[in-house]
């Protein structure tokens, strides 16, 4: 095996967030379903973004926000992901060095621009994205670095990349090289309309690749099939070494086949965005996990991380993770 440079090397779509306060009246005249993700072309993105209010422009990405959770919480972080060679690219491949992330990804110098994905934050706090993928769709298997994902012990994939078809190839050539030297394989499910769109074919990978399972409540019914959360849960238990499960206010659930740790979720004074919180609670608990914590611990620092991004407007953290270990 080779020496681990890394501890988590994630794929996923390099993206500039467009955060923007907005009403459910203004979600329904504009069609779009709460708390969801859809993807959209270049003309619908210039459209919804002149209707959005005053926004905040920011680096994220789902992967992205989780390798910039992992580099705050003191891990070795590296990330793949395309942009192009634009304002928005340099903005995006600033910010996520800033963090200490390792990006080694050349940006793309002809083809759609940068990716975007314009966030609407209803008072519940809620958020409803809106993505045009540009430059994300270019992101190809040679993009992927053989020697930086053999020195990474987790390699960590968002269920996104399977929209795209040749970052689909590239998803699948990280996780063949990383079965090949040894190393483990985390997967997000990323969105529930995601898991519908390519069902069978999530099912199939998470099965031959998949050592580490991220999915929300509902992702996980979609994935599975069952009627409930306890079905989701027995039937996930057979397919995947460790499933973490999130139900947002509930906490988490951490499985194995052997056992069952439900984790509290982090008391929070007030919940401003829930943007991101995914993301990092799957930074807290893959930093647990390269560090040596049992599985009962990764969920609770998964559950710190995430309730701090949830404090806050934006997808990353604005405290230093680190910080906050001690609470663990």
């Amino acid at each position: 095996m080779a020496e681990t440079r890394h501890d988590v090397v994630g794929i996923g779509n390099a993206i500039v967030d467009v955060l923007s306060h907005a009403d459910d009246a203004f979600l329904e005249r504009e069609g779009l379903a709460k708390g969801t993700m859809a993807l959209i072309d270049a003309g619908r993105a210039d459209a919804l973004y002149g209707r959005m209010g005053p926004g905040i422009e920011m680096s994220g990405g789902s992967a992205a926000n989780t390798l910039a959770g992992v580099a705050s919480l003191g891990g070795r972080a590296a990330y793949f992901g395309k942009v192009r060679d634009d304002e928005l690219g340099r903005i995006f491949a600033h910010d996520i060095r800033a963090t200490g992330v390792h990006f080694p990804t050349a940006p793309a110098t002809s083809g759609p621009g940068t990716a975007r994905c314009l966030i609407l934050v209803t008072p519940d706090a809620q958020r409803t994205m809106s993505t045009y993928l540009g430059a994300c769709v270019e992101l190809g298997p040679d993009d992927v670095d053989e020697a930086t994902v053999a020195a990474s012990a987790v390699t960590y994939l968002e269920g996104y990349l399977f929209d795209p078809p040749r970052a689909r190839e590239a998803f699948v050539k990280a996780a063949e090289i990383a079965r090949r030297h040894g190393r483990r394989v985390a997967l997000s499910l990323s969105d529930p309309f995601c898991v519908d769109r390519h069902r069978d074919a999530l099912r199939l990978f998470v099965r031959e690749h998949v050592d580490i399972l991220f999915a929300n409540e509902v992702e996980i019914l979609s994935l599975t099939g069952a009627a409930d959360f306890q079905g989701a849960l027995d039937t996930i238990r057979g397919t995947v070494p460790v499933a973490a499960l999130t139900r947002s206010a509930a906490g988490s659930v951490v499985a194995t086949a052997d056992a069952v740790h439900a984790v509290a979720a982090a008391p929070v004074d007030r919940v401003v965005d829930t943007t991101g919180a995914g993301d990092l609670y799957a930074a807290g608990f893959l930093f647990g996990l390269t560090t040596g914590r049992d599985l009962a611990t990764c969920g609770r620092l998964g559950a710190v991380a995430a309730g701090e991004v949830i404090s806050h407007f934006g997808a990353r953290p604005e405290t230093p993770l680190a910080e906050l270990l001690r609470s663990i």
